[in-house]
């Protein structure tokens, strides 16, 4: 990228040139090494977003960012209710795509004699890969339950705890939500798909917490040193999918209709107010509650894996947030608050201390930021700060960022040979396809630790832990 379109702000901040279309401001959380990495249809992309009707800025482009579909993924756009759009390529296909970490009360050493076993527990009973079912399967009136409770209807269905709930944003339920807003061809998807992991970068990780960077926080978030955790990344399966393919050619059609000059039609989107803006919102909705529901499926089955194998584990929920949401927020602007609607596509939620939705355990210390390395690196708990509202709306990375396509990585990388180098290293991987392991190389993504150095450095979230991986289950 041309560093001289950039104005820099502070430490790793940098205004991108504002030029017509665009309406705001937008910047880039970067280092000089990531900046110079940035393909410049990313920057065009978070230029459009700064085009749309009734947005308030700054846009924000995350220090993973790279292109995706419509929004770059890592990019954060909000929206004013009156004036703003709702943007299903501002969400994505994967809604609420996210990730939750357990705490386990045990240590590593515990897993030394049965760490194989374990991963062949989870392997069999936690179902991955492309279209993969498991054995629940939703009735009509159980679908449309699921779509309107999320983890709330899990933990009813005996698939939890009631204490799970206050761990999870939002408290495990997205209460607009309408599973009559779904359509069919996405329920029928999503039949036996509730607690399964999927294909592609989900995963379910057994993890170890190798080092401590902030004893205060980690022992409010209940971490320490040489912990077992256990790490689950995965969304709303192909409910979510079919829901952004219903409603993007909607929006593409009605843009003129509201008036709306697309610079792509990617970003595709409808006026928050109209119909179709609110249809899409309780669609959007009940696929944030399909994503809640699943983790939360998973969560019982990884737990009853742990009860057969190491009955003392006591597994408990550290945090639940997603990063593939458009939520509505209150932000100081101009001094006065504001609500908007925020758009994190491929970037999570990082409220700072004294935020009024966290748990009053996290208020002092912030929320936990929950960020998964590529497979085999490391992954890392942040926690939000205060600077993060006015920086980036209260948002942060959420991951490494890949810098390699899948189809080049099936080019450059042998499945099998990542698997037995992961091995050579103690990381025990279980998947159903070497392919994919080839598409999740680790060196098909950017540097983790940069990543998170760029994201503390910035002031929007603050390292706390770094993890490392013992199990790595994949899709």
């Amino acid at each position: 990228m041309n560093l001289e379109l950039l104005t820099k702000l502070g430490s790793c901040r940098w205004k991108i040139k504002r030029i017509s279309p665009m309406n705001t401001d937008a910047v880039i959380f970067a280092d000089e090494k990531i900046l110079h990495a940035l393909d410049d249809k990313t920057v065009s992309q978070m230029r459009d977003v700064a085009s749309l009707p009734g947005v308030v800025g700054p846009v924000c482009i995350m220090p993973d960012a790279h292109s995706g579909y419509g929004f770059p993924i890592g990019g954060v756009g909000a929206f004013d209710p009156e004036k703003g759009v709702i943007s299903a390529g501002g969400v994505g296909f994967d809604i609420s795509c996210g990730v939750r970490t357990l705490t386990t009360g045990l240590k590593k050493h515990h897993l030394k004699e049965v760490s194989e076993k374990l991963a062949d527990s989870l392997f069999k009973n936690i179902p991955s890969g492309t279209g993969v079912g498991g054995k629940l399967k939703l009735t009509n009136n159980q679908m449309d339950e699921m779509l309107s409770g999320g983890a709330s209807w899990a933990v009813g269905q005996k698939m939890g705890f009631p204490d799970d709930l206050r761990r999870i944003e939002n408290n495990g339920v997205f209460r607009q939500a309408d599973p009559s807003k779904v359509s069919k061809k996405a329920k029928q998807r999503m039949i036996d798909q509730l607690g399964t992991l999927g294909s592609g970068n989900h995963y379910l990780e057994v993890q170890y917490v190798e080092k401590i960077f902030d004893e205060q926080t980690a022992k409010a978030f209940g971490i320490a040193e040489n912990e077992i955790l256990v790490s689950i990344h995965c969304g709303s399966r192909g409910l979510g999918h079919q829901i952004a393919t219903d409603y993007l050619p909607l929006m593409v059609k009605s843009a003129a209709k509201y008036g709306i000059k697309l610079p792509n039609k990617d970003i595709a989107c409808a006026p928050i107010k109209s119909s179709l803006g609110q249809d899409y919102l309780k669609a959007m909705g009940a696929g944030i509650n399909c994503a809640l529901a699943n983790r939360q499926r998973i969560t019982h089955l990884v737990r009853n894996c742990f009860a057969d194998i190491l009955p003392k584990a006591d597994l408990k929920l550290l945090y639940d947030v997603s990063h593939n949401t458009c939520n509505r927020e209150e932000f100081l602007i101009n001094g006065h608050m504001k609500t908007l609607y925020v758009h994190r596509k491929g970037a999570t939620r990082a409220l700072g201390p004294n935020s009024p939705e966290l748990p009053h355990e996290f208020k002092k210390y912030g929320q936990p930021v929950i960020i998964g390395g590529s497979m085999g690196t490391s992954s890392y708990i942040l926690a939000g700060t205060t600077a993060s509202a006015e920086l980036s709306f209260s948002s942060s990375c959420h991951g490494a960022g890949r810098v390699m396509s899948r189809t080049k990585a099936l080019k450059s990388f042998k499945g099998k040979n990542i698997q037995d180098r992961l091995n050579l290293n103690g990381i025990i991987i279980k998947s159903g396809s070497i392919r994919g392991l080839a598409e999740e190389a680790p060196k098909a993504y950017k540097d983790v630790e940069r990543v998170i150095n760029v994201a503390e450095q910035a002031g929007i979230s603050k390292i706390i832990a770094r993890l490392k991986p013992i199990i790595c289950v994949k899709g």
